[in-house]
């Protein structure tokens, strides 16, 4: 697993500072000079820079960091100087791994490739110091702005999903047909170990997503029908919540802190003993092949949860032998409510962001760590908080669009 953290340390801000004031030292020569030296290949007199071109570097620095990313692009268009800096790669390596942990949500389109990100660029210090407007430049395969683009959740509305034109007018016929609402399957640690239940919170939030029946007689092969809500106030939709044991045991073990004994499936022996493999148990079978697509709440409270064992779950339910694997998998990265810095016991608070924003595990980790990238279904991380429900209707349109409904 790449460690994000430490990628950020390596590539620190001297580093990128100095490859900038390499760069503009070749970019703008002085009239003064003399220039025999042809490996320096100028190309614009300092005379001739604007005011905006002076500044100290690192001012430019500090300017480019506090910008957000469609500014940083319009910048670029100011000037020769500026189009060729902000478009370097070594810059947006930076700005990525700086920017990363603070996504609020992340899925199977515009995950960054996080290997890539691991690995150093072709020369990450002469990056900038080799880049001269109109010159041949070896620059890294791996394409830093791009990526930030398309993942930053600002910018990644035209990389939402779409459909092809015949698909939306048939999706529209058929919205005109009376049709059975989407039911999904919900499972996971996050509904289990957190301070605050976010199953019982949604039962009792009519402004977020209002209750439109608790079904008795309608099942889903005797385990239940869940509950249907209504989205938006045009969409139903029934989730069926599949806990690892009774309430009784779950109480204890939240008290107690040990694990309890998943009812839900059965582990099988593996060679190694150290890659477990989960096979859903019958019933939890039938209700993988009845629902629509799955909502896994995962915890995300700071040092919780078992990677291995959690991904070995979700490949086990999402198994093509119990349905398509064009069936959507939502994450709900979840916290029992919002923690800053300040409310943060002094072990916890030094795991913080820098910028004091709440302690949780980012979106783009949690992938990585339930090994999303990995899986053949469309799938989607969103930061949850139990409490407030906030980031949980951004998750239930995402989706509804991938089962099929007109948003």
């Amino acid at each position: 697993m790449v460690n994000m953290e430490a990628q950020t340390e390596k590539l620190s801000e001297s580093l990128v500072i100095r490859s900038l004031k390499r760069f503009r030292d070749r970019f703008f020569y002085n009239t003064c000079q003399l220039e025999s030296d042809s490996n320096q290949s100028p190309k614009i007199p300092v005379e001739d820079a604007s005011l905006l071109d002076r500044i100290p570097v690192d001012v430019q620095f500090l300017i480019l960091t506090l910008l957000p990313p469609e500014d940083i692009c319009r910048l670029g268009a100011s000037s020769r100087y500026w189009r060729a800096l902000v478009r370097d790669s070594l810059l947006w390596k930076y700005i990525l791994l700086r920017d990363m942990p603070h996504w609020s949500s992340i899925d199977h389109v515009t995950m960054p490739k996080l290997e890539a990100l691991a690995s150093p660029l072709c020369s990450d210090d002469l990056q900038l110091e080799e880049r001269v407007e109109g010159e041949e430049q070896d620059v890294s395969k791996y394409d830093y702005m791009a990526e930030y683009m398309k993942g930053h959740p600002a910018c990644r509305q035209k990389w939402q999903f779409s459909r092809p034109p015949y698909e939306v007018v048939t999706s529209y016929l058929t919205s005109l047909l009376p049709s059975s609402e989407p039911r999904y399957a919900m499972f996971g640690p996050g509904i289990e170990q957190l301070d605050v239940s976010m199953v019982t919170r949604l039962m009792h939030a009519p402004d977020v997503l209002p209750v439109a029946a608790i079904p008795s007689g309608r099942q889903i092969n005797g385990i239940g029908s869940g509950i249907s809500y209504t989205y938006n106030h045009q969409h139903k939709l029934n989730i069926l919540t599949l806990y690892s044991t009774n309430r009784a045991e779950r109480d204890r073990a939240r008290v107690g802190k040990y694990s309890v004994n998943d009812k839900l499936f059965t582990l099988e022996d593996t060679d190694p003993p150290s890659c477990p493999m989960f096979v859903p148990n019958p019933q939890v079978q039938e209700v993988c092949q009845a629902v629509s697509g799955f909502i896994y709440v995962a915890n995300a409270e700071p040092g919780k949860g078992d990677g291995q064992v959690e991904a070995a779950k979700i490949q086990a339910v999402l198994s093509p032998a119990w349905g398509s694997t064009t069936r959507p998998l939502l994450v709900l990265s979840c916290v029992s409510r919002e923690r800053l810095e300040e409310d943060l016991e002094p072990e916890a608070a030094l795991r913080t962001t820098p910028t004091g924003a709440r302690c949780r595990t980012p979106s783009v980790e949690m992938a990585q760590r339930l090994r999303l990238p990995q899986l053949p279904n469309p799938w989607m991380v969103q930061n949850t908080v139990a409490e407030s429900l906030s980031g949980l209707l951004d998750g239930i349109s995402w989706l509804l669009r991938y089962s099929g409904l007109r948003i």
